[in-house]
């Protein structure tokens, strides 16, 4: 299902010339403190003719259009250039012409975090800890990372000839990587206990339903027979995958989300339309204050229709619907046309900054109270509570854990050294896995490990004591252990050891732990809730 609305682009297109233009339009006279395009436009005349610093009337005409739609108090709605639309398309297709690395700037140069599985880069043998010197004969010295996707990015079948300087050999090592098209897939998934089965998606980006019902089926082949749906930090994407998710958790014909827009006639609504993926199986849906858009969709929808159990943070608030319209030059206007409704007749869209409602990412049960009693009351199918006003208000709030007053001094005394502590880190792990080749994955991280780390950071002037460095010292061997799972096997088996250090997810196994139905799971929740008064 594709949801287009382009049959607008015309009239938006004249209205930005109306708007920018008003030379080319109608000179009527304008009346007392009204403003039009005859008052614009002799502006623009006295400002190009008369302002103390020249601009362009190109640059005039910019800051009008940045001007008015910042003005309209809606961060969601902006003008894009051919490039930033060409940022937004990757995005949003997860498709790309490139090498299929990940990098970041480490010590100065542009490094490789990972290969993705199965791209040119993988094949190639490039490695997490290969620093790129050389792109196409030029030294990559200085270089930004956004430089260097620029620079790697190209036509799929076109070649990338790179050097990279890799720990343990002497010379610069030459490589010539076709590109091809490379998909990111948006979906990890992986088994947190014997009979429970994590998915993650990350993005609304397109095929993401398919990757989620791939990762099921994967997941039940493994002895899966319960769901966490992690859409923690997740900002959404686009609205037909946002849809297509929901419609994989509900029953035919079940509402999943409505549009309203400005006008009656611009309501639109969705549907369920498929049978249930895997009906009457026990489910959690993980959310934070970041989790935003078509993630707000799903977890709202599944929590009005009583089909999952909402854990963690109230969401970031962000109910509205843009729509593209093309414009002249390759440009493009991204503009606010509609909000989103749940089930239950909740919007999403919560209020400006101004009228915000308190945030619950870390809210005691007092807090939550106080919250919860300025919002409007909803019922979900079976009778349940939520509540609108913005965000969804998860069934069952979880505060993070929290940096201890020792942990907080031990980074705020490394931040002083700007990157350097991750450098060291990321070069520490890197290390690691090439002098233990037979590396296992439930390795742990020894007292030892932590010393010649702590000694790292000392040799690379990082201003921490020893001291600082023992108070933080499980936080700090959580961080080891994940950048060596990262470097030697990659983001899944990373977060897989993330994993069992996540209180959130500690959480949804507590709860799911025992339960055999939908019914069960929300009668557990209830049982806790109450408990807890």
């Amino acid at each position: 299902m594709k949801l287009k609305r382009t049959v607008l682009g015309p009239v938006l297109v004249g209205a930005v010339a109306l708007a920018s233009g008003g030379w080319l339009l109608q000179q009527g006279g304008a009346t007392p403190d009204e403003y039009n395009e005859q008052i614009f436009d002799e502006v623009v005349a006295h400002v190009q003719r008369d302002y103390v610093d020249e601009h362009s009337p190109s640059e005039l005409y910019k800051f009008a259009i940045d001007g008015m739609l910042r003005d309209l108090g809606d961060p969601h709605t902006n003008f894009l250039t051919r490039k930033e639309y060409n940022d937004l398309r990757v995005e949003t297709t997860g498709e790309y012409g490139g090498l299929g690395i990940q990098i970041a700037v480490r010590n100065g140069w542009i490094t490789v975090i990972a290969p993705l599985p199965g791209t040119p880069a993988e094949r190639a043998g490039l490695r997490a800890g290969d620093r790129i010197v050389e792109v196409e004969g030029k030294s990559t010295a200085g270089w930004t990372d956004d430089q260097a996707v620029k620079v790697l990015r190209g036509p799929k079948g076109a070649p990338a000839h790179i050097k990279v300087a890799r720990p343990g050999v002497d010379e610069p090592i030459a490589y010539t990587i076709v590109r091809d098209a490379i998909h990111v897939n948006s979906v990890t998934s992986y088994m947190v206990s014997p009979d429970v089965g994590l998915v993650r998606l990350s993005v609304f980006a397109e095929g993401s339903a398919g990757e989620i019902r791939d990762a099921m089926t994967a997941l039940r082949q493994k002895g899966a027979k319960k769901l966490i749906l992690d859409l923690r930090t997740n900002p959404g994407g686009l609205l037909d995958q946002g849809v297509q998710v929901a419609d994989l958790f509900l029953k035919p014909g079940q509402p999943i989300v409505s549009t309203h827009g400005r006008d009656p006639g611009d309501e639109e609504s969705f549907s369920a339309t498929r049978p249930e993926a895997d009906p009457g199986v026990p489910m959690i849906v993980l959310v934070d204050d970041y989790t935003a858009s078509a993630a707000e969709i799903v977890s709202g929808a599944l929590q009005d229709h009583d089909r999952a159990l909402v854990i963690g943070q109230t969401t970031f608030g962000k109910g509205s619907v843009q729509t593209l319209f093309p414009l002249s030059g390759g440009n493009f206007l991204k503009m606010t046309t509609a909000r989103w409704y749940t089930p239950s007749g909740r919007s999403i869209q919560k209020a400006h900054e101004a009228d915000a409602y308190p945030e619950t990412l870390v809210l005691q049960d007092s807090t939550q109270q106080a919250d919860t009693a300025a919002r409007q009351i909803y019922h979900t199918d079976s009778g349940r509570v939520v509540y609108g006003g913005g965000g969804i208000v998860p069934d069952v709030i979880v505060q993070p854990d929290s940096l201890t007053p020792a942990e907080k001094d031990f980074f705020t005394a490394a931040a002083k050294s700007g990157s350097k502590f991750n450098d060291v880190v990321f070069r520490y792990a890197v290390d690691y896995v090439r002098q233990h080749p037979t590396l296992k994955q439930d390795f742990a991280v020894t007292p030892a490990m932590r010393q010649e780390f702590f000694d790292r950071l000392t040799a690379a002037g990082v201003p921490v004591t020893q001291a600082q460095f023992a108070g933080a010292s499980d936080l700090v061997g959580r961080r080891i252990g994940y950048e060596i799972a990262l470097a030697k096997w990659g983001t899944d088996a990373a977060s897989r050891r993330a994993t069992a250090d996540d209180k959130v997810v500690r959480t949804a196994l507590d709860l799911l732990h025992g339960v055999d139905s939908e019914d069960a799971l929300f009668q557990k929740a209830g049982a806790m809730e109450r408990a807890s008064r």
